[in-house]
């Protein structure tokens, strides 16, 4: 973060100061958990579900903060006095009295205040900020993204999936006069929600990945999830470059609504940055051919699964962009790891057993890409290898619910994975689909929590079995990849 003092950020915040004349620096970043406060940064005090932040905003102090970003006063302590910077709860610049109730959607206000502050500041020293969208694919994406700049200049991106109204102004804030490209992930629960988070932080490039049925329930159906994503290339400026995905027409229909350069991305002969010649090995890592307008160049992934083809062309577009050359990009491509938790993480144990951990997320999309690079994974060697889907409820598909669920159980047997473990009562949709298109016997089983998954799996996992691990981040299957590990480590 950039350095200012208690005074300036309660002038960009629109607030007052509590306790202070306003002179302490805040020169070490934003935190809301004091336990991973840094001297000289500034707490977020953010009222939650089950804690108030304003609670430990003495401890904040004590840990070294310079001052804390409330909502409401914090009575001063016996000792220690701690200065607190008030958000405003409303519109425009309005100093909050003392009796303000200190709701979360301030402090959030005054939070998204300050990293556009910060952001436009940074912009205008030459930060490039870069934006990624999408129904699924936007961690592992942006993970890409952040690998194929970093070697041009110092590059800032969020951990895991910290996407929202909270994570995406406090990675704003970690940046400082030495990054040089910021690469956010944008989420969305609602119509306005990317809007509302390009105006926290502006992005000049902004990259669409797909539209799917991921939050069906919300949006109501793929065109309302469409009108949401293109927020994103609707705010980027005339000198913005906007990256659509040539093979999903939703995507593609997008560049009607931007003022940027469009740049296509896919596997369509209409894309500008293109991959051909695509194969898979033994892990489903994928290699192609790169084609850009600039030249060629062979890729060979290190991440798993066929989607990540796509993925990689909209990081390798992004970096052609700012200045890389196409060797460049797919030398970068190549040597890119896995960074966000539980998203394709492929482990062999010692016995041959082959964990797929991707749980942290799942929609009717990602599962099908997970279920072809299973199959692609266990008929890597003769004889095959058998193969397991341990899969859990997708979440917040509404009235789709059903048939998306069935839709997976079905594509389960035409892959012919051997054997198909449904969890929780919301899978049984997929466990039904599985025997309507052909499974019988135990080839499908349905058991009622992670914990029955478990033991399942212990029971019957051979060695050389093939393992795939995939749900709603909510419901917590990467337990059942973890257990795996750990039994294969004894």
């Amino acid at each position: 973060m950039i350095t200012l003092t208690l005074a300036e950020i309660a002038e960009i915040v629109g607030g007052r100061l509590h306790n202070t004349d306003g002179s302490p620096v805040v020169k070490a970043g934003v935190e809301f958990d004091t336990r991973k406060l840094l001297p000289g940064g500034l707490f977020l005090a953010l009222p939650g579900e089950r804690v108030d932040g304003h609670d430990f905003a003495a401890a904040a102090v004590a840990a070294g903060a310079a001052g804390v970003l409330a909502g409401r006063e914090v009575p001063a302590p016996s000792v220690i006095a701690p200065p607190v910077a008030l958000a405003d709860e409303h519109e425009g610049a309005y100093v909050l009295s003392g009796d303000s109730d200190g709701s979360g959607a301030a402090v959030l206000a005054a939070l998204g205040k300050l990293a556009r502050h910060v952001t436009d500041r940074l912009t205008a020293a030459g930060l490039t900020v870069v934006g990624v969208t999408g129904s699924s694919g936007k961690t592992s994406t942006k993970d890409l993204i952040a690998q194929v700049l970093s070697p041009t200049g110092a590059t800032i991106a969020p951990p895991g999936s910290f996407n929202n109204e909270l994570g995406h102004p406090w990675t704003a804030l970690r940046a400082d006069e030495d990054t040089g490209y910021l690469v956010l992930e944008l989420s969305a629960r609602g119509p306005g929600h990317i809007a509302d988070l390009c105006a926290v932080a502006p992005p000049r490039i902004g990259a669409v990945l797909n539209v799917g049925t991921a939050h069906l329930g919300e949006f109501g159906s793929r065109e309302g999830v469409a009108r949401t994503k293109g927020e994103l290339v609707e705010a980027l400026p005339e000198d913005g470059v906007a990256v659509l995905n040539a093979d999903d027409p939703l995507v593609l229909a997008m560049a009607e609504r931007t003022r940027a350069k469009v740049v296509l991305v896919g596997e369509h002969s209409r894309a500008q940055v293109r991959a051909v010649d695509i194969v898979l090995d033994e892990q489903a890592r994928p290699g192609f051919t790169l084609l850009t307008p600039h030249g060629s160049a062979r890729v060979q992934l290190a991440v798993h699964g066929p989607h990540q083809v796509g993925n990689a062309l909209t990081a390798a577009a992004i970096a052609l962009e700012l200045g890389a050359t196409p060797q460049q990009v797919a030398d970068r491509l190549g040597s890119a790891k896995p960074i966000s938790a539980h998203r394709m993480e492929v482990v062999d144990r010692a016995d041959g057993v082959t964990v797929v951990n991707d749980a942290y997320n799942a929609n009717p999309e990602s599962v099908k890409a997970a279920l072809k690079s299973l199959a692609t994974i266990s008929r890597s060697t003769t004889p095959a290898r058998r193969s397991w889907a341990v899969l859990g409820p997708m979440a917040e598909l509404g009235a789709d619910s059903v048939r998306a669920h069935d839709e997976i159980g079905r594509l389960a047997v035409r892959l012919e994975v051997n054997r198909l473990v449904g969890s929780g009562e919301d899978a049984r949709a997929m466990h039904q689909g599985a025997h309507l298109e052909g499974s019988w016997g135990e080839e499908s089983i349905l058991v009622p929590d992670v914990a029955a998954a478990i033991e399942l799996l212990r029971d019957e996992v051979r060695p050389g079995d093939v393992v795939l691990v995939k749900a709603s981040n909510s419901y917590g299957l990467w337990r059942v990849a973890e257990a795996l590990l750990e039994a294969g480590s004894k």
